[in-house]
């Protein structure tokens, strides 16, 4: 019967199916017998190649890892797999992250001029320069040459500094761990047991609450200001850091807060313009260090935090140019209605500083080496040239 009989070449194709397409769909394409012999073809010359492929070059593995950075295996907590360069091994005891510094940090651990030592650190009262904005309202209204307003102001600006350094001590208590396995973060006072645990609880816990007290005496509305800014900053220290996006809006909210902050503990009243030259120009400044951060783990492998995971450069590049947008229409709003209430032209030539500083400060941005603002300001004679003209300009227009 050889006309009954299957041939050959057709049986070839079933096998291909049964084998090779794993349970593919109807009407999806199958491996054909052409097909497959190029593949194992292909398998062969990658096979006589694969010397060639075991010994492939550098910046092949920095593309795979870069492309895997961008899935977001980079910036993981600890405990977490990350993508993570092999840190160096250095005895300098100048290098923060060498053992020889840390040895020499927890050495003093224990002891009486160790926990002063850390109290002080941890306090960060070089991050104080920050709660100078609580002046802006003030200087704004044109009202900072007034002794009972300024005397406001100070006050706020001790409040606000209370605030933030209970909330630096409850924050490292809480990653004490996690700082623990970090090469430079381990030297932070509670990390290196400077200061124990309960300890930096009870400080906290005064800080606080002794902001809160103070605010209180002196205005209600110094009150309500803070205790938003404590419950914020509480709900970021514990888990909120970690969200996408809402990480971004409550660090610019801090900067928010202190205009705020200024204004109500000398019951001032500033324009709604103000106000929205301050939230978009801290988001623009927060974009900006992001992206700093992702872009300096996308070309070193460095670890960062958590949420920087769901970031991408070009979705923070786009954050802050519209942060960027913004803050310079508000501006420009907010110098016109100064018109409303001082003739001074001043106000509208303050624009001009205004938007050169911003493109200045996006020139840091787009470099990638936004870190801090004030110590991209410090760092950048331009940038801190512009500030001043910038306040000299609305000094004429507020006080002449």
């Amino acid at each position: 019967m050889p006309d009954n009989k299957q041939p050959e070449a057709d049986v070839a194709p079933v096998e291909a199916d049964t084998t090779s397409s794993n349970g593919a769909g109807v009407g999806e394409a199958v491996l054909t017998e052409p097909d497959e012999s190029r593949a194992n073809g292909a398998k062969t010359d990658a096979g006589k190649s694969g010397d060639v492929v075991e010994s492939g070059s550098e910046d092949a593995t920095k593309q795979a890892e870069v492309e895997a950075d961008a899935e977001g295996t980079i910036g993981a907590e600890f405990g977490d797999e990350v993508l993570e360069a092999e840190p160096k091994k250095s005895d300098d005891i100048k290098d923060k992250s060498s053992d020889a510094y840390h040895a020499k940090v927890t050495a003093k651990a224990g002891t009486t001029a160790g926990l002063v030592t850390g109290l002080v650190k941890e306090l960060r009262p070089k991050q104080w320069v920050k709660n100078v904005l609580v002046l802006a309202v003030p200087f704004a209204a044109g009202e900072i040459l007034d002794p009972v307003v300024l005397g406001h102001a100070v006050i706020a600006f001790i409040v606000f500094s209370m605030a933030a350094s209970g909330i630096y001590f409850v924050n490292d208590a809480i990653d004490v761990e996690a700082d623990r396995q970090h090469p430079t973060k381990r030297n932070r006072p509670i990390a290196a047991g400077l200061i124990p645990v309960p300890i930096a609880y009870a400080v906290c816990a005064v800080l606080l609450g002794g902001s809160l007290l103070i605010s209180g005496l002196t205005s209600l509305q110094l009150l309500v200001v803070m205790a938003v800014y404590i419950l914020v900053q509480l709900g970021y220290c514990f888990g909120l850091k970690h969200q996408p996006v809402i990480d971004l809006c409550i660090v610019a909210s801090g900067f928010l807060l202190r205009a705020i902050a200024g204004g109500a503990a000398a019951n001032l009243v500033i324009t709604q313009w103000f106000y929205l030259i301050v939230a978009f120009g801290s988001l623009f400044m927060v974009a900006g260090k992001r992206y700093a951060e992702v872009k300096l783990a996308m070309e070193t492998g460095a670890k960062i935090r958590k949420s920087l995971k769901a970031y991408s450069p070009s979705y923070l590049r786009f954050v802050w140019a519209i942060a960027a947008a913004i803050t310079i229409m508000c501006y420009a709003l907010w110098a016109y209605d100064i018109r409303e209430f001082e003739p001074s032209r001043w106000g509208l030539i303050s624009i001009i500083p205004m938007v050169v500083a911003i493109l200045r400060y996006a020139v840091d941005i787009d470099k990638g080496v936004a870190g801090e603002p004030e110590e991209v300001v410090l760092k950048d004679k331009v940038l801190m040239v512009l500030g001043l003209i910038l306040a000299g300009c609305l000094f004429l227009a507020f006080y002449l």
